[in-house]
């Protein structure tokens, strides 16, 4: 590739990262308007009297029920969501492993992705994913957790603390475990990042999901307008893919790595909010 073709293909990696700013913009502006459409199911003559029916007659069922999907209380929707949320992410994962365990076909589709990633590998391409992937290297990421803590702890916010190291311990735990227990071997070296560690699943992707995420939604607990946490939410999301995508252009991991580094990472993740929320319910209800 030449090193115009290089610069380039830079371009358009920064054009489509615009593009998909205005596709999520779109799709969270019909996203707001969700609550509104199930009020109004709730108000159709049908549901409101297959509810009632139900109400009459499983008196404790519909009553537990409600209380699972009362939005206005974090024992309500969002953590019945966020434990849903968890167990698909977990069930992805269980499949993903099924699929290693069985190889062949898994192994072909990685390789046909690392080959793919062949064109775009010229210097100027790997430099700046070797940049980028340095943001989620171990030493930065500690960084910035330090940093994080030092924060939410002038900032009179400890409950937030406990919330990020869950997510950080739990997720590395797992990936470390995870890398030994399956020894997967790395993919073949083709540009000069090197790595000897096993390669399943992405200790880079799932730092980089578990702390980003977490600093995301630590920032965004304080931010103003739904807006406003929209465009964190989604420039955090641009950076852990950045990152994530940064280890299959340096062929130092399978796409499938990269996946279960993402599962880990986020299930994981899921549990810190969920018990920073519910630290957080507690300390108000305690007034």
């Amino acid at each position: 590739m030449s090193l115009e073709a290089s610069w380039l293909l830079l371009m358009s990696l920064a054009l489509l990262l615009l593009l998909l700013r205005l596709i999520a913009g779109w799709i969270w502006r019909i996203a707001r308007h969700s609550p509104r459409l199930a009020q109004w199911l709730m108000q159709v003559p049908g549901p409101r009297a297959a509810w009632f029916w139900a109400s009459n007659r499983w008196p404790w069922l519909t009553g537990r029920l409600a209380a699972r999907l009362e939005p206005r209380t974090f024992p309500g929707l969002p953590l019945t969501l966020l434990v849903l949320l968890s167990i698909y992410l977990a069930s992805l994962g269980v499949g993903l492993l099924d699929d290693l365990a069985e190889g062949e076909d898994l192994f072909a589709w990685d390789t046909r992705i690392n080959q793919a990633l062949n064109s775009i590998r010229a210097d100027p391409v790997v430099r700046v994913f070797a940049w980028i992937t340095g943001l989620g290297n171990t030493e930065t990421l500690a960084a910035v957790t330090l940093v994080a803590m030092g924060f939410l702890w002038a900032d009179r916010r400890a409950l937030f603390i406990p919330g990020l190291l869950l997510t950080i311990v739990g997720s590395q735990s797992v990936t470390w475990a995870g890398k030994f227990l399956v020894n997967r071997p790395r993919p073949e070296f083709l540009t000069f990042v090197e790595a000897s560690s096993p390669s399943f699943p992405s200790a880079h992707a799932t730092g980089a999901l578990a702390v980003y995420g977490f600093v995301a939604y630590a920032i965004a607990r304080d931010l103003r307008t739904p807006q406003q946490r929209f465009e964190l939410g989604f420039w955090a999301t641009m950076l852990v893919a950045l990152i994530a995508a940064s280890r299959m252009v340096l062929s130092v991991h399978f796409a499938s790595d990269i996946l279960a580094g993402l599962l880990v990472g986020g299930f994981w993740l899921l549990a810190g909010f969920t018990l920073t929320e519910w630290l957080r319910h507690h300390r108000r209800a305690a007034g």
